[in-house]
């Protein structure tokens, strides 16, 4: 299914409007493991960011740097209609969330592991780590599909991304890695992030917590946004990754949902 601004999405449940957005090299179904639980209280729409996931490049190219990312998701917005959504995003997502948060573009974010409280070379080892994991997810589907049926080599190819990868399905696993391959704007998303530091001050509820065994973005990191961010709420994630919706998807619905403040009907 597409919008009219050229996205994949998937969409579920009914209240409130709660859009999710994932990290660089990923896809909407990265949030499958918290789907259900989030639709329960919410209309979710979990997208495929253009050049990601399903969702092709733009015709008139990408968005050469975050604010032209964020003025695309209030594109987004107006193309289904909508006004001031609840937004969560992980990692570049979570950027993406933040800046919407300060342009009071939604009615409330959540941030997992967000971009933007790196410092350079925190950046570089980032984004080299997540190029390596591409180039091995170039492998042939017959083969990743073996090798992520295997718990330790499973546990070898993706426990830098999640701290407990055995808890995610081999078809999740498989997606996954041929989201990151055919991840087209992987590398122009890249580099119009180098240099970006988030510097907003949200004017709507905003939640960031971060995954205490996250090898991506290290969990010190959150220090940062703390400082960056006196008025939010700061958590802990214990025990996840970079990735938190498989490692643990009971906790991030239930900080996703108490930042919205919407209950489950």
């Amino acid at each position: 299914m597409t919008a009219p601004v050229e996205v994949v999405y998937e969409r579920r449940g009914a209240g409130p409007t709660l859009v999710l957005l994932h990290g660089i090299g990923h896809h909407g179904g990265a949030w499958r493991p918290v789907l259900d639980r989030l639709a329960q209280a919410h209309d979710v729409i979990a997208v495929d960011l253009p050049g990601f996931g399903r969702s092709p490049v733009p015709a008139t190219g990408l968005p050469a740097d975050m604010p032209g990312l964020t003025a695309a998701m209030v594109e987004l917005f107006a193309a289904f209609g909508l006004e001031r959504p609840h937004v969560a995003g992980n990692s570049l997502g979570g950027a993406i969330a933040l800046e919407l948060a300060a342009l009071g573009a939604v009615s409330s974010a959540t941030a997992l592991s967000p971009a933007g409280f790196c410092t350079a070379r925190e950046l570089r080892w980032a984004l080299t780590v997540l190029a390596l994991h591409r180039n091995a997810a170039r492998l042939p589907e017959p083969v990743l599909r073996r090798l992520f049926a295997a718990p330790a080599l499973r546990m070898l190819a993706m426990g830098m991304i999640l701290a407990r990868p055995n808890r995610m399905t081999l078809d999740d696993a498989v997606a996954d890695a041929r989201a990151l391959r055919q991840a087209r704007a992987f590398r122009a998303v890249a580099r119009a992030g180098r240099g970006y530091a988030y510097a907003g001050a949200p004017t709507v509820p905003v939640t960031v917590a971060w995954g205490t065994r996250d090898r991506i973005l290290p969990y010190r990191q959150a220090a940062l946004a703390r400082t960056r961010l006196p008025a939010a709420r700061h958590l802990d994630l214990p025990g996840c990754g970079h990735v938190p919706m498989h490692d643990d998807p009971e906790l991030v619905a239930s900080v996703i949902l108490a930042t919205t403040g919407v209950r489950a009907g």
